[in-house]
């Protein structure tokens, strides 16, 4: 699960360019949450995020990754990551993740959110969302005092059971697809898992940058391709929501590259406060 390969170690100085990338894709970002609503299509919604991140200077990461047609994955209700954006107009009651990657001067952001659309959702989506999200947020803190990779997992795991037994579920916690390294490509070693693992992974020192995406189903984690050789739907056709942010690790702390204010509200409630690159 982790390999051997070599670990790209990013300066201070390129952790400060990551930043800067890592602030298109958040902006990206919010104007795709702000514009998404029933009746928009997830082409228009591709076309809101190019043409911020193109405006901001940057480049899609995304479009031409290995053939992927798209500057945004959209991927929704029972989709779990790379989706296509297609025609198909949203409806009240979906769960869209969004998928977003953005180069910058040679450097990579990588972020994900989950939307509900419109109000007709229920209370188990809802708790799935927030669970999900708090899980990702849960990994990120443990980014801060974790000595391995592996640490990471255990929080993001950690998290999801907690939420599971108080909200009356047992969540999915998807393991055939992991957060990853980052920096001058989108996808680099090493491999972060959204659960334990006794393999410790690399240490998590300064000038590591690590892209945290837990994706979480209300039912079976298992998963399967379409025949479009890219969406991930699960298994079992239950409802699925994807969290991602990027993070740095410094002497002096951690920042959350892809988050507007650097992780400071996220990271609060399990003690964590991150340093500040702007």
């Amino acid at each position: 699960m982790f390999g051997r390969e070599r670990v790209e170690m990013k300066s201070l100085d390129q952790i400060r360019l990551m930043r800067k990338a890592g602030l298109v894709v958040s902006e990206a970002l919010s104007e795709v949450r702000d514009a998404a609503r029933p009746g928009l299509s997830l082409l228009e919604l591709n076309s809101i995020a190019e043409a911020a991140i193109r405006d901001r200077g940057a480049v899609p990461s995304f479009l031409g990754y290995e053939g992927f047609p798209a500057s945004i994955c959209t991927s929704v209700n029972d989709e779990v990551i790379h989706g296509i954006p297609s025609a198909r107009a949203l409806e009240d009651g979906d769960v869209l993740s969004i998928d977003c990657g953005a180069i910058l001067d040679g450097w990579h952001g990588d972020s994900a959110i989950t939307l509900l659309v419109g109000e007709a959702h229920s209370t188990a989506v809802r708790a799935l969302d927030a669970a999900t999200e708090r899980s990702m947020w849960a990994g990120l803190a443990a980014v801060a005092s974790a000595k391995y990779v592996n640490g990471i997992g255990l929080a993001i795991e950690g998290s999801l059971e907690d939420s599971g037994e108080q909200d009356g579920v047992e969540y999915g916690i998807v393991e055939d697809y992991v957060g990853h390294g980052i920096g001058t490509s989108m996808h680099q070693p090493p491999d972060v898992v959204n659960f334990w693992t006794k393999e410790k992974g690399p240490r998590v020192r300064p000038g590591l940058c690590l892209a945290i995406e837990p994706m979480v189903t209300l039912g079976s984690p298992e998963t399967t391709v379409l025949d479009d050789d890219w969406t991930v739907v699960t298994a079992d056709s239950s409802i699925a929501a994807h969290w991602e942010h990027t993070v740095a690790v410094m002497e002096s702390g951690i920042c959350v590259l892809t988050a507007s204010d650097g992780g400071l509200a996220g990271l609060a409630p399990f003690g964590v406060t991150p340093v500040s690159l702007d």
